[in-house]
């Protein structure tokens, strides 16, 4: 019996061929979402790239689905969520496009520093003007790679073999690592000041956004040159625009833009920046390698295995989900938690598994990796979950430790999880209490009673009157409600550690002026 499959986006015949003897195709590149919702409940899989939306409300009308494939990198236009509670395994093709974007970027770069492009534009207005077109050697440079992930490792090839110096910031790969790549890993402010062009290879999220911006530029080289094929948004476009005008960055070549098309953005007036309308993965070989990726995870699943790529599928026996879930979910937070507070590469990450957890046996591994699916998802740019965590952190050398005990500390079961980074040390537990509540009830060896949900203010401070008081001022000022609060001390008048579970995000000016404050050594926010 052949499976129902259903096309709706564009896919290289190299990838349709291959399913063209197992499955019967219906290739409808032009279907509407209303029209999807109407036909979906006839197919027993999906293939899209970018252009197809794959809503909840596709996913309840699609009875028969079992499988859904992204021929490429993203899982953003599929609610891997409701796919999830269907039952339906989501999958993608993250490898495909490496290259493509790989050697997009290195044309960018050459391009930029030979001023290629206005060059033939000049010559084919039949001018001959070589002395206005004089460019820069790369030999020698230091490139700065923002985001040493896929992509930046082997632009880091590249750019050694043409001679140049790598340096590179990413908090998830260990000096060791790079070094075995020849790469110098550095600090973000190292980055911005030594670099004669920097390349950004890393996700768009709250942490990235406007990354490059008016501040960062002022500690750039003067005449540095900046390169973003990853993501629009991790530049302030304007203040780029700036800072070309004004000859601080010398040039610039982009391929992705905070808003798509980019028409009436005043970059493309400027002749000393390059623009690509978002090619980065816009190559024949890249088309194909995502098409055949996606067709043959395809075909794994409907004969009863596993896709390679799985982005949602789960590790537990089903009979065990109702008790380990909400220990995985809680090891999840906790992870996530970590990943805002610590500073630094991540070395090495230990869990320890106590009291009633001691007896998890083998599901113990289904946990870690929802730990480090919260410790790495959030700010990485290629998606991390239950299936590629393990791998994704031993890419980037993180060292991965398990033990268990009996002994809980006066807990029925705790879970105890402890960062190494090149700048610190960070140690959290959770437990699960009565009537199956999740909590935090450590964090640095402060006893807590933290509900691992929404928004929330972790400090360190003085334990001397009027500390918490100015927080307090602070958030009042910014009309931000306090919802709940609990403080923690070792010693009187030492060093404590205080939690503000808040109703609003909060700003980060707001959280500088915070950690500004007399008698604060540190304040994180934090969303769970």
């Amino acid at each position: 019996m052949k499976f129902h499959v259903l096309v709706s986006d564009p896919l290289a015949e190299e990838g349709l061929d291959i399913l063209r003897s197992d499955c019967d195709l219906d290739i409808r590149t032009d279907l509407g979402n209303d029209e999807l919702k109407k036909i979906i409940g006839d197919y027993d899989a999906l293939l899209i790239r970018s252009g197809t939306e794959v809503t909840s409300e596709v996913i309840e009308a699609g009875t028969r689905l079992k499988f859904i494939g992204r021929a490429g990198a993203g899982v953003d236009n599929i609610d891997t969520e409701a796919a999830t509670h269907k039952g339906i395994i989501v999958a993608n093709a993250p490898e495909g496009n490496t290259l493509a974007a790989t050697e997009h970027t290195m044309a960018m770069m050459l391009s930029l520093a030979r001023n290629i492009p206005e060059a033939d534009s000049s010559l084919k207005r039949r001018e001959w003007k070589r002395s206005k077109f004089v460019g820069i050697e790369l030999n020698e440079k230091t490139l700065g790679i923002v985001g040493f992930g896929r992509i930046g490792r082997e632009i880091s090839k590249r750019a050694i073999a043409m001679g140049m110096h790598c340096v590179a910031y990413d908090p998830f790969i260990t000096e060791d690592k790079a070094g075995e790549l020849g790469v110098e890993l550095l600090t973000l402010d190292e980055i911005f000041k030594v670099s004669d062009v920097i390349t950004l290879h890393t996700p768009l999220i709250k942490e990235t956004k406007h990354l490059i911006n008016e501040k960062t530029i002022a500690t750039m080289k003067d005449g540095v040159r900046i390169i973003n094929c990853a993501r629009g948004g991790i530049i302030d476009e304007k203040a780029l625009y700036d800072a070309l005008v004004s000859g601080k960055v010398a040039g610039a070549a982009i391929d992705v833009f905070e808003e798509e098309p980019p028409l009436n953005s005043p970059l493309l007036t400027l002749k000393n920046i390059i623009t690509t309308p978002h090619l980065g993965a816009s190559t024949v070989e890249a088309q194909k390698n995502v098409a055949i990726s996606i067709a043959r995870q395809l075909l794994e699943v409907m004969a009863g295995g596993s896709a390679k790529y799985v982005v949602n599928a789960p590790m537990i026996p089903a009979e065990l989900e109702d008790s380990i879930q909400p220990i995985a979910q809680l090891g999840e937070k906790i992870g996530r938690f970590l990943c805002q507070i610590v500073e630094g590469r991540f070395d090495a990450l230990e869990i320890k598994y106590s009291g009633d957890f001691s007896t998890l046996g083998q599901n113990t591994k289904y946990i870690t990796r929802m730990v480090l699916k919260g410790l790495l998802d959030p700010i990485l740019q290629a998606p991390v979950n239950i299936v590629n965590a393990l791998v994704v952190a031993q890419e980037r050398g993180i060292a991965i430790t398990e033990s268990i005990t009996a002994e809980a500390s006066g807990f029925k079961n705790l879970i105890t999880v402890k960062v190494k980074t090149d700048k610190m040390e960070e140690i959290v537990s959770g437990s699960i209490l009565m009537k199956g509540r999740s909590r935090i009830v450590a964090v640095g060896g402060y006893t807590m009673d933290m509900i691992p949900e929404g928004s929330v203010i972790i400090s360190r401070h003085l334990d001397k009157p009027g500390v918490i008081g100015r927080f307090s001022t602070i958030l009042g000022r910014c009309n931000i409600n306090i919802a709940g609060m609990q403080v923690g001390r070792i010693n009187p008048g030492e060093e404590a550690i205080m939690i503000l579970n808040v109703d609003d995000e909060v700003p980060q000016q707001v959280m500088d002026e915070m950690a500004s404050q007399p008698g604060i050594f540190s304040a994180k926010f934090v969303t769970l």
